[in-house]
């Protein structure tokens, strides 16, 4: 709202007008924590859940175990190790980074790579050879 001031007078209506509204809005957050249960369900609503992909709602709990420790855990360790000596904005920036990269962490993408991981590793038995086959491995004719 871009309010025209020309005179003294738009001036103290524009200064009365903004203190009404102060005034209204301290009201209204008085109201808002006025009692534990009315604090308790303004704290529960901020993590109730947002509006999702496709108009589903998402909420801060529903996530999966892996999911909720690497929005600590990779922001943590980040600006412990690769970050250490880094300033006050740039850790600042990794937390909010790394917490967006972390809605890609799932225990299903975790899994995924565990198992390619143990893929690389993993020996793969040859089956034996056709000639093979048939013939003992030691032979008792001297």
């Amino acid at each position: 709202m871009d309010v025209q001031v020309r005179n003294i007078n738009d001036l103290r209506s524009e200064i009365e007008r903004l203190r009404e509204a102060e005034r209204a809005q301290s009201v209204a957050l008085s109201q808002r924590f006025s009692s534990p249960s009315a604090t308790f369900s303004t704290i529960f609503s901020l993590f109730s859940g947002s509006a999702g992909a496709g108009g589903t709602r998402s909420s801060f709990f529903d996530q999966d175990i892996v999911a909720l420790l690497s929005r600590f855990i990779l922001p943590f360790t980040l600006n412990k190790t690769v970050f250490r000596n880094s300033g006050f904005l740039v850790k600042t920036l990794v937390g909010l980074v790394s917490q967006k990269a972390s809605h890609f962490i799932t225990e299903d993408s975790v899994v995924n790579i565990w198992d390619k991981i143990k893929n690389l590793f993993h020996r793969k038995e040859t089956p034996p050879t056709p000639e093979h086959k048939g013939v003992p491995p030691f032979s008792e004719s001297y």
